[in-house]
């Protein structure tokens, strides 16, 4: 017998930079309500693109 749950019963967001949707993980479990971005490729950017806007 199957145990778990479905993948398409699990929580989904979109990512604020590339603005793909993603799935929860385990790894995300205590901290779901404060992920944004669907990896660390998406999260370096945004921080990159915040500091180029401070630039003169």
């Amino acid at each position: 017998m199957p145990r778990g749950v479905k993948k398409s019963d699990l929580p989904e967001k979109t990512c604020i930079t590339c603005g793909r949707p993603f799935l929860w993980r385990k790894k995300w479990e205590k901290v779901w309500d404060e992920v944004k971005y669907c990896s660390d490729r998406c999260r370096t950017e945004a921080k990159g693109a915040a500091i180029a806007a401070k630039k003169p």
